[in-house]
């Protein structure tokens, strides 16, 4: 199992689908991930650390989780079936609920846990970028600079 940091959240075109794209902590693969635009903008948010006036679902849950006097203590990516990924919340006591990766993030990103990917999802959708297409990944991180939660709303999957 490889931990994994948060590259950021980019619109694929010309379908304006949201990808999250995760990189091993590491190692030299990327994992990108087809997410939903809610999860987009609750990700995006978060790394920006843009403030809402009142909690999104991903905070609500954060504070839910706390006041039941429990912990998260990482999110693992652990399957990939037929193009669709599955996730899973670790919490303290070893208490383990299916997720969406894209939840799953959202909710590590706000409570500072690690995200891990089993090796064999790695193996499987993982990419490695060649040395000459990492300013491509360097424009990648220039565009999260640039985009707001709001580029997010209201585009079709």
């Amino acid at each position: 199992m490889s931990e994994m940091r948060v590259v950021g959240v980019r619109v694929e075109l010309p379908a304006n689908s949201p990808i999250l794209l995760l990189r091993e902590t590491d190692g030299d693969r990327y994992l990108p991930i087809w997410i939903g635009n809610a999860e987009a903008t609750a990700i995006a948010i978060e790394q920006q650390g843009v403030r809402p006036a009142r909690p999104l679902t991903h905070d609500l849950l954060k504070e839910v989780i706390a006041a039941l006097g429990r912990e998260l203590t990482q999110v693992r990516i652990t399957d990939l079936q037929e193009g669709t990924y599955f996730a899973e919340l670790v919490f303290d006591g070893g208490i383990k609920v299916s997720a969406r990766p894209s939840d799953s993030v959202a909710l590590a990103l706000r409570a500072g846990v690690p995200i891990h990917a089993e090796e064999s999802v790695l193996a499987e959708a993982g990419l490695v970028i060649p040395d000459e297409q990492e300013d491509e990944v360097e424009k990648f991180r220039e565009f999260l600079d640039s985009v707001s939660p709001e580029d997010f709303r209201g585009a079709e999957q």
